[in-house]
């Protein structure tokens, strides 16, 4: 054989080798890309996303969340009472006890987001893909009215799914407001749904579904509706960089979510945390009996109290849900 040959010869061999590792290299990738593009993981995928990203905002929110169901507690049944601020509920707790009593409810608020976000931010991208295939098929552009039709109905689905977890939310971030012989001391979400149900029956853990549903609607109506619509505008009308828009997005919808949703908050938080009295009688018959017993006794602007520690905690929760949403979007592309 020539030295021609055997030089031939060994850059055939080494050819053949770099394919190889190449192929090797590669095939981890491809195999992962290919499992993110199978129909079932293009279904779940909002889901997925949709719920890992209200997680994290859960977690970085939560004492926000706690100082804002005291605030809307405080003064029950009254037109005066205290007035408490942000400041003066988070001095009272962390004077009380211990600054990680801010996250009194933690377990609850992520069970809330497993399911509710997960089931919120999942059939909003759902509804708005079928929605957006519609719209190409009719030869238009999709409007305002279908997104806000979308951040409806799933905001509306989502709340009833999420309801229990939701209302062992309030009632483990509401025990400390009473007297000692009387708290649950709940040590886990767990423990507050099974204390629930065993107490109260399996239904009381539907307790103020109705107000948290519209109140789900509102908030997806203001959240996900004006998102979208928000950052179709942006992205029309400047020159702003992808993750300006999506944050000037984000903090636009966060308002519009906090103006319509507050309302529904405060009566689902009120409904959620009452329990039989002496009389074995409920302050509350329902939404409609909540909201007219309010505004007598209390006043009609006491269901805007606390708007900004609302706006506070919903604006970042919007901001961080939909961020952490978007990118997750990205990279599961």
């Amino acid at each position: 054989m020539t030295t021609g040959s055997l030089k031939q010869a060994a850059e055939s061999a080494r050819s053949k080798s770099s394919e190889v590792m190449g192929a090797a290299k590669r095939e981890p990738a491809s195999v992962a890309t290919d499992l993110l593009h199978t129909p079932f993981m293009r279904a779940a995928l909002p889901f997925i996303n949709g719920g890992a990203a209200g997680m994290v905002a859960t977690t970085v929110i939560q004492p926000v969340d706690m100082i804002k169901v005291r605030i809307q507690l405080a003064g029950e049944g009254t037109s005066g009472g205290p007035k408490p601020t942000a400041l003066s509920v988070t001095r009272q707790i962390v004077g009380s006890g211990k600054v990680l009593d801010l996250y009194t409810g933690l377990s609850a608020g992520l069970l809330r987001q497993a399911v509710y976000t997960t089931a919120r931010l999942g059939c909003f991208d759902t509804f708005m893909g079928t929605l957006t295939q519609r719209a190409r098929d009719q030869g238009r552009q999709i409007g305002f009215a279908d997104r806000a039709g979308a951040g409806l109905a799933a905001g509306g689905l989502a709340a009833m799914v999420g309801n229990p977890a939701d209302l062992a939310l309030i009632r483990m971030q509401s025990d400390g407001l009473k007297p000692l012989a009387e708290r649950k001391n709940y040590k886990s979400v767990i423990d507050a749904l099974s204390s629930i149900a065993k107490n109260e029956g399996v239904a009381a853990l539907w307790s103020g579904a109705a107000p948290t549903v519209v109140r789900a609607m509102a908030l997806n109506f203001g959240q996900l509706a004006f998102f979208s619509e928000a950052k179709a505008q942006l992205k029309v009308h400047t020159d702003l960089s992808t993750r300006t828009q999506t944050l000037s997005a984000s903090a636009i919808a966060g308002f519009f979510a906090s103006f319509f949703s507050l309302p529904f908050d405060f009566v689902k938080t009120r409904l959620q945390k009452q329990q039989k009295g002496p009389d074995g009688k409920l302050p509350y018959k329902g939404m409609a009996d909540c909201f007219r017993k309010v505004a007598k006794q209390e006043g009609v602007l006491r269901f805007y109290r606390g708007f900004g520690t609302y706006y506070v905690r919903i604006a970042p929760h919007a901001m961080v849900t939909l961020i952490v949403a978007d990118y997750l979007g990205f990279l599961t592309k």
